[in-house]
């Protein structure tokens, strides 16, 4: 088992990868190269910048990925207004995706400034 595997933060973000292919499984095909595809890539990309940053040799690093994940967790959430707006995802679909998406973004948060306190 590698390190970041025991993370609850990590495991919460295999979750949230998910979600979002769940939700976008029902986009319109012409939207597979366009969100569907943006907000895939953005939610998996939160869970391997956890699992990256992991193997950095200096706190430092760590939380910069774990920054970056942030920003990709962001971008998800930014693409959901999007998606809303345009009739792709349903309001309740919306409420629980941002609603996890507030947790994970909660958890980052925890875990990024743990590591840069025992830095």
């Amino acid at each position: 088992m590698f390190n970041f595997e025991k993370l609850e933060t990590w495991q919460k973000a295999i979750a949230f990868a998910d979600h979002v292919y769940a939700v976008t499984r029902n986009f319109p095909a012409d939207e597979r190269f366009g969100l569907t595809n943006q907000m895939r890539r953005a939610a998996v990309s939160i869970s391997s910048n956890i699992a990256e940053g992991t193997a950095r040799n200096s706190k430092n690093d760590y939380a910069r990925f774990l920054e970056i994940a942030a920003g990709s967790l962001f971008e998800v959430v930014s693409q959901s207004f999007v998606s809303v707006r345009q009739g792709f995802l349903s309001k309740m679909d919306f409420d629980k995706l941002y609603a996890a998406a507030e947790e994970q973004g909660k958890m980052l948060s925890g875990l990024r400034r743990s590591v840069l306190e025992n830095a």
